[in-house]
């Protein structure tokens, strides 16, 4: 069964608010097997709304719409699902009695255009809205399911949770899709490719797809399939991730279930310290706090994380982790030594178990022949011994630190699992 999703609203193609209800919905609907084959935003505009209708309707068996359902005259929503459908809007008289106890309950008076809320196109199935006054509506058109939804998400998302999603499922006799995400760090998306093309190549035979998801230091393969029985699925996917793993074992540091939020490096690496009842101190200074940032956004992080110095200067570097002043005149804060000492000096300071400690240059100014912008180094460290890697990436701001928060947290994982 495919789905097409539609958003109505000016206020989203104008950016000024984010499309989180076309997310959400897709996944719902994956979750139960159904395939989404097209997504779009459409204007505020009864001819635009048609187009999309007609264009949804070659493409899919349900139509998903959300937003302008309002009261309000810029919502123009029902009126052009009525027109779209040559049904009159009529007084339902239930749905009038439910908004009218809505605005009672609240000491409200209903007026005229509380009212109109209980107009709905004659024929159609009402959705019941039981956090709001706009009721959903659903009708079919040829072969076509058209399914209207209000924009506020709390809304909508009661509204498929408790009638839309069971309806469909008790009325379709539904496959199951499974998708399972492996989350990779330390190599680039060509790379990878390269790496693992005769394994993709074999994933045809077991009826599975691969997808590559990159961001900034990180690299997800999103495996997919389809069938009548998920246990399969699932022992299927299951196999060929134990084979990606013989292959690139190195770079894997978790695993991601569609539906639920990605694990971050952090919180792997959190949980490995929790294992083991470990703690860990840092040292950023190229990251200005964003490695520290991403642990306190953890619940419980003080279990693990002792804290950290941002030592953004030379001067800092002396005066705050007792990085040898020499240094600085020799081989320069973004060296090895550098980031040894200041990970060696956080771990004694801190008491922790482990530090991590970073230095580079993430520009888009500051960079030289031999350090160009880009250039990091990382250390971590423990009461046994300290490691250090140098990395370069590219020439945005944002993006390397982003690129060296993952490059350390991954570096910082494989080491706790070598020092175990």
């Amino acid at each position: 069964m495919r789905a097409e999703i539609l958003t109505i609203g000016d206020e989203i193609l104008i950016g000024q608010i984010t499309n989180t209800n076309s997310v959400w919905i897709a996944q719902e609907l994956n979750l139960i097997g159904i395939k989404i084959v097209h997504m779009a935003s459409v204007a505020d505009d009864e001819a635009a709304i048609v187009n999309a209708f007609d264009n949804a309707a070659a493409r899919a068996d349900l139509v998903f719409i959300t937003g302008g359902l309002g009261p309000t005259k810029d919502d123009i929503t029902k009126k052009t699902f009525s027109n779209y459908f040559n049904a009159e809007l009529v007084m339902d008289e239930k749905v009038l009695e439910y908004v009218s106890s809505f605005f009672i309950k609240r000491g409200k008076e209903v007026t005229e255009i509380n009212r109109n809320q209980a107009l709905i196109p004659k024929g159609c199935t009402v959705i019941h809205n039981p956090n709001g006054t706009a009721p959903g509506m659903w009708m079919k058109k040829d072969r076509t399911v058209f399914i209207s939804m209000p924009g506020v998400p709390y809304e909508m998302k009661a509204m498929m949770t408790e009638s839309i999603l069971p309806k469909i499922k008790k009325e379709n006799n539904l496959p199951h899709i499974y998708h399972k995400t492996v989350l990779t760090n330390g190599i680039g998306e060509s790379a990878l490719s390269e790496m693992i093309e005769s394994w993709e190549d074999n994933l045809i035979n077991s009826n599975i797809k691969l997808a590559y998801l990159p961001q900034p230091g990180v690299v997800r393969l999103r495996l997919s399939s389809t069938g009548l029985d998920k246990e399969t699925l699932k022992k299927s996917i299951d196999s060929e991730i134990e084979k990606l793993n013989k292959i690139i074992d190195t770079y894997i540091f978790g695993y991601e279930n569609y539906g639920e939020e990605t694990p971050s490096l952090a919180e792997v690496v959190s949980q490995l310290l929790r294992e083991k009842k470990q703690t860990l101190a840092l040292a950023e200074s190229c990251t200005g706090g964003y490695i520290s940032s991403m642990f306190t956004g953890i619940a419980g992080a003080s279990e693990i994380f002792k804290g950290a110095i941002i030592p953004y200067t030379n001067k800092a570097k002396h005066d705050l982790l007792e990085v040898d002043n020499a240094l600085f005149d020799t081989v320069g804060a973004v060296s090895k030594e550098c980031v040894e000492q200041l990970a060696q000096n956080a771990l004694k300071k801190f008491g922790s178990d482990f530090a991590l400690s970073v230095s580079g240059i993430a520009g888009p100014t500051g960079g030289t022949a031999d350090k160009p912008v880009g250039t990091v180094w990382i250390a971590v460290a423990s009461k046994e011994k300290t490691l250090a890697f140098k990395f370069l990436f590219g020439d945005n701001r944002q993006r390397n630190i982003i690129m060296t928060s993952n490059y350390a947290l991954n570096t910082l994982r494989k080491f706790i699992l070598k020092s175990r």
